[in-house]
């Protein structure tokens, strides 16, 4: 029992000290936040990390029972502070990712954005293999530019050939339609949400600060960990 308690004393401390403890001002508090809130500091609301690491660890179970079967967890958080984050984590895994702007159907229409997803494979190959060659420069030079536009929204769920078993979600107010679309396919979510977020729709909700980078790259470094079995 000492040992149990030790250790979320442990994952508290580490909490604090990404600043997983910071939420927004209180003026934008959400009523269903308000049960994680600890109090106010200066009007900023202040999170009992003992209630998140409680959301954590269960974030943490459901995660290690998708590694045991091998599942497929796509990594969403677009906005800066998160982008890069969320980008190492799911590359960590080899998982599927969005680090940019969510495309609107990426779950709910997956059967199209597959097809665009082939087609960026299909024209990367093909220049890849030196087959543009027939084209003329300026033909060229527009395939070029249409790789890069889906490149820049599709690389990062190249690897996604089905719909992910779960998703990991930064901000899940910023990324509402990819929220909305989980909760459309009926796929499970875990989210990093702070105090000015509706956590009703997220399955696996961490309470925490979704704003600064140390805290981010904290519960995202934890899920993966969760993943590896560590």
């Amino acid at each position: 029992m000492s040992q149990m308690k030790t250790g979320a004393n442990q994952m508290i401390d580490a909490m604090f000290t990404a600043g997983a403890h910071f939420g927004l001002g209180r003026s934008r508090r959400h009523p269903k936040a308000a049960k994680f809130v600890f109090g106010t500091k200066n009007r900023t609301d202040i999170f009992d990390l003992e209630k998140t690491g409680e959301l954590l660890e269960a974030a943490k179970s459901f995660t290690a029972l998708l590694a045991k079967d091998n599942k497929t967890i796509l990594f969403v958080g677009g906005k800066k502070e998160a982008s890069q984050a969320v980008k190492n984590a799911a590359q960590s895994l080899n998982m599927p990712y969005v680090d940019g702007r969510w495309i609107g159907g990426t779950l709910t229409n997956f059967g199209n954005i597959r097809k665009r997803v082939e087609k960026y494979e299909g024209l990367v190959s093909d220049r890849e293999k030196g087959e543009l060659a027939k084209y003329t420069k300026r033909e060229r030079m527009l395939i070029d530019k249409d790789i890069a536009k889906l490149e820049k929204m599709f690389f990062g769920i190249v690897p996604m050939k089905k719909l992910p078993d779960a998703i990991v979600i930064v901000d899940p107010r910023y990324e509402s339609t990819a929220v909305a679309e989980a909760k459309h396919t009926k796929i499970p979510t875990i989210a990093l949400a702070n105090s000015d977020c509706d956590i009703s729709e997220i399955k696996y909700p961490l309470v925490g600060n979704d704003t600064a980078k140390s805290s981010i790259s904290f519960f995202l470094s934890e899920i993966v960990k969760a993943y590896q079995g560590k």
